[in-house]
């Protein structure tokens, strides 16, 4: 391997090159993309004269005034010419108001190349490459491959001798350092130095490809222009897992992958039939964008520039293009117009963000042994029952005795409670689910689940129709999903508490009728965010269960009158915090039962065993009964504290943040911004790419 100091010294002392002739993309564009293009180019609402100067055939063409701007080769006949020296001020181009006037050196730029002919050339990045002839040297048995052919030139035309061979010491300590980022150990620069096979340095260059540093050393550029981190920026700068996506980079560059796959499954691994778990995780590397987690902020105006983001990094890292440019005004050196930008900008706003869990089997491994002793611990609980604390000390039963006869009288006593204060629930399936942003999608057995985007102040409404009559309470289950940020049952994902919701509000109306809510109860809150805040008509509060993420809960309204009739039941939920923290799944129900409903932990499928006569029961039924009580007996809430802790440190499987591609039915629609502002959209644009690529495929 040569010494890169020979290039250096080329570039700092090397003599000028001959004049050139003038190069369009680099003498002349830039001249005409700032001083006239703002009224003679592409945006066809700020055209004056009808004159386009950044296409040739107009530029070239006679005009309605019976002139030519540009003549090739005959720049005293060409009007721009004769525009750009006037001496007039009404006549002198750009005109004076500009206060963008041309200056000696730009005016003869033109007009040498006009004489020269007036080529017109495409950006560089857009011709397609030609192989360019050798150059002559003079040092022929020097080169030992085609581009030691173009360096010698260059040395030999600054009158520079190459540099002399590197010995085999600088050699191994550059191929270390260079191929995989580490320094050869003293045993690994004895072997090659003592290598005197003619293939020493091939062999070495082979097995350091073959090492894993490989990856780890050539991931960090590409890294870098993900603009990977592990945390989400802004102001409060909170982790996040991204280390999935860093390791997908290094295999990749490990196991050779071809660059089109390595591109294909980074910006659409989603979208790939059959998608597999490793190409769902390359797609992090668009979610490598910053998150802001202010309170104050609207989430979605900064996903909008999140997708901004996104657009930029592909032109910057796929096409070499400041993309991000065009989120204004049409490019003033690049063809890339504001709509095609906002093209790109659609087929990235389509997009959703969801975190994956990625199995491992350590984190399996470790679950399973905790949660048998957590099952274990469960089928036990009925040994650590206290005995009778009323038992006289003269009593003549055994303490296992006495513990056994005082949990069959609270059982007992507790059978007859339920009995008297459970009431039976009739779920509702929602005739629709609606949003003002989320996507409410009802599911077969009468559940709701949202997704899409979330806002300051997200709303459910739902509609219900029901022949039941006299209905005098509404229940609402907030329900955990896999689906959902720490199982949920909120949507909770980076501000505040991750799976948790804030029911700020909830309001009932039948047959358009508002219905007043009464005593509200729930099974679980978090200190002062009580359910009742979700009916006191104030959209400050709320109720939320921070600390009871991955668990079903449920809050219970019972209704000041009862619905008589039976009609259009029309449920509303306000959401307005952390993001407008909304519920991920839930449930309604209605009872008609005329006592007050409360939440009293029993499940609705063993209601039946709840009413049925003591005696009547099953061994089975029993058994079952009494677990349940033992899971919400006060006496064993110590123990059932020990076995929650045991689940609270249940391993979770790694994530990963994902790109997945929206539905058809569910697209987000995108729009032209004005100057690029948020606040202004303007026409509708639909997916597509710049009109110097190759056109999107139709289907």
């Amino acid at each position: 391997m040569r010494s890169s100091l020979p290039l250096l010294a080329i570039a700092l002392v090397a003599a000028p090159a001959a004049a050139a002739p003038i190069d369009f993309a680099r003498d002349v564009r830039p001249i005409l993309s700032q001083h006239c293009f703002k009224c003679h180019g592409p945006d066809d609402k700020a055209r004056k004269a009808g004159l386009r100067l950044d296409l040739r055939s107009v530029a070239t063409a006679m005009g309605k005034s019976g002139e030519t701007p540009i003549v090739p080769s005959r720049p005293d006949e060409s009007e721009l010419v004769r525009r750009i020296y006037a001496d007039d001020e009404t006549d002198v181009m750009p005109p004076p108001a500009t206060k963008k006037p041309l200056n000696d050196a730009q005016r003869a730029t033109l007009k040498k190349w006009i004489a020269e002919g007036a080529e017109y050339k495409d950006h560089w990045a857009f011709i397609p490459p030609k192989q360019a002839p050798f150059p002559a040297i003079k040092q022929a048995g020097w080169a030992r491959n085609s581009i030691d052919d173009f360096v010698l030139a260059r040395l030999e035309a600054a009158g520079l001798n190459p540099s002399p061979p590197a010995d085999k010491y600088t050699l191994v300590r550059r191929l270390y350092l260079d191929l995989i980022g580490l320094p050869p150990t003293p045993a690994a620069v004895d072997a090659f130095v003592s290598d005197r096979s003619p293939d020493a340095y091939e062999r070495l260059v082979d097995r350091l490809l073959e090492s894993p540093h490989y990856g780890e050393r050539w991931a960090r550029r590409w890294l870098d222009l993900a603009r990977y981190a592990d945390t989400n920026g802004y102001e409060k700068d909170r982790p996040r897992t991204m280390w999935l996506y860093r390791d997908w980079v290094i295999r990749a560059l490990n196991d050779d992958k071809p660059f089109d796959q390595f591109t294909i499954e980074q910006l659409a691994g989603d979208m790939l039939p059959g998608a597999n778990l490793d190409q769902k995780i390359a797609t992090g590397f668009h979610r490598n964008t910053m998150l802001n987690e202010e309170g104050g902020a609207d989430p979605l105006e900064f996903r909008w520039h999140a997708v901004n983001d996104r657009v930029a990094t592909t032109g910057t890292v796929w096409l070499g293009l400041t993309l991000n440019c065009c989120q204004c005004h049409n490019h003033k050196f690049d063809p890339i117009a504001q709509k095609e930008y906002y093209g790109i900008f659609a087929l990235l706003n389509n997009c959703d963000e969801p975190t994956i869990d990625v199995q491992s089997v350590e984190v399996a491994t470790r679950r399973a042994e905790l949660e048998k002793q957590i099952a274990a611990r469960e089928a036990e609980l009925s040994k650590y029952f206290p005995p009778d604390p009323l038992a006289q000390p003269d009593d003549k039963r055994t303490a296992e005795e006495l513990r056994r006869d005082y949990l069959e009288a609270r059982f007992s006593a507790w059978l007859k409670v339920e009995r008297e204060k459970t009431v039976n629930w009739t779920v509702l399936k929602p005739t629709s689910a609606k949003g003002n942003v989320p996507l409410l999608t009802i599911e077969s057995d009468g559940t709701v689940f949202v997704s899409g985007d979330k806002s300051k102040h997200d709303v459910y409404d739902l509609t219900f129709r029901t022949d039941l009559k006299d209905i005098t309470a509404i229940r609402i289950e907030a329900l955990p999903d896999d689906r959902l940020p720490n199982r949920g049952p909120g949507r909770v994902n980076y501000e505040g508490p991750f799976g948790d919701f804030f029911l700020c509000e909830v309001t009932l109306a039948n047959d358009g009728r508002p219905q007043h809510l009464g005593a509200v109860t729930a099974d679980y809150f978090d200190g002062n965010n009580k359910p009742q805040n979700a009916a006191d008509r104030n959209p400050l509060t709320g109720w939320s269960i921070n600390g009871g993420q991955g668990r079903a809960h449920a809050i219970v309204f019972n209704l000041a009158e009862p619905i008589r009739k039976p009609g259009k039941l029309e449920l509303s939920m306000l959401f307005e915090k952390y993001y407008a923290a909304g519920l991920g799944k839930f449930r309604v129900s209605v009872t008609t039962d005329n006592k007050k409903a409360e939440f009293r932990g029993v499940p609705d499928e063993l209601l039946p065993l709840i009413r049925k006569v003591a005696d009547r029961l099953t061994p089975d039924e029993r058994s079952t009964l009494l677990r349940l009580f033992l899971s919400l007996a006060p006496e064993l809430k110590p123990k059932r504290d020990e076995i929650q802790r045991l689940r609270d440190a249940l391993p979770r499987h790694p994530t990963a943040l994902v790109m997945e591609e929206r539905p058809a039915h569910y697209s987000r629609p995108t729009f032209l911004h004005k100057r690029g502002d948020y606040t202004q959209p303007t026409d509708a644009v639909a997916p597509g790419v710049p009109a110097v690529l190759p056109p999107m495929p139709k289907d």
